[in-house]
């Protein structure tokens, strides 16, 4: 078994340098499938870090790009899991499939949009699978990954520029900070509209009820 893992990590390590080479188009690349089920060695986060580094210029392409890979990954993700019913959960406890679910009810694209924002290990891929078993709109579920995931490498690229080759060591000590700072005022900001809408119906039906 040890063997075998080591086979199969040495030969994920070789297609990784092999598509950096190909720079934006192989950052497309590992974003796909590492959004997938192909975790690849060299990750997205890293990758966009480096070329934004090399050509600062390039970074909202290098952004898009990035974006685009894991959104496809992601929607390729929950169409198989769609199709594979509750197999595709098999590998995740029963505790966290019951919690995601209920998560994703309750908050519908609030949820998805949050944990795409969240930085690993944070089970993110359960969200994916879980949204695609219990068949969440696609429509949302793709809307939620593309602002989640671009404001992800959007502000990796600008520390790419600010920082340069530092940019890495800076983004493992702030960004689980700064997307769950994000995270809570995305949820806030919902909570507060949602209480808003209740209390406006509320004062609708009273004005209905009193003839006003």
């Amino acid at each position: 078994m040890k063997l075998l893992i080591h086979q199969v990590t040495k030969g994920l390590t070789r297609l990784s340098d092999y598509l950096i080479a190909f720079g934006p188009f192989g950052l497309f690349a590992v974003a796909l499938l590492d959004s997938t089920f192909v975790p690849l060695p060299s990750s997205v986060d890293a990758l966009m870090i480096l070329l934004t580094t090399a050509h600062p210029r390039m970074m909202i392409l290098y952004a898009s790009l990035a974006t685009a890979g894991s959104a496809i990954g992601c929607v390729i993700l929950y169409c198989i899991s769609r199709r594979a019913g509750s197999r595709a959960l098999k590998k995740f406890s029963p505790a966290k499939q019951q919690r995601v679910k209920e998560l994703i009810e309750r908050y519908d694209v609030l949820s998805v949009l949050v944990a795409s924002l969240m930085p690993p290990p944070f089970p993110f891929k359960l969200f994916v699978v879980t949204a695609g078993v219990f068949r969440f709109s696609l429509t949302r579920f793709t809307f939620a990954i593309i602002v989640g995931r671009l404001f992800r490498f959007l502000l990796e690229g600008y520390l790419a520029i600010r920082y340069g080759a530092q940019a890495k060591q800076v983004l493992a000590q702030y960004y689980p900070w700064i997307g769950l700072g994000l995270a809570l005022l995305i949820i806030a900001f919902f909570l507060t509209r949602n209480l808003l809408k209740k209390r406006s119906k509320a004062t609708v039906e009273e004005s209905l009820e009193t003839g006003n």
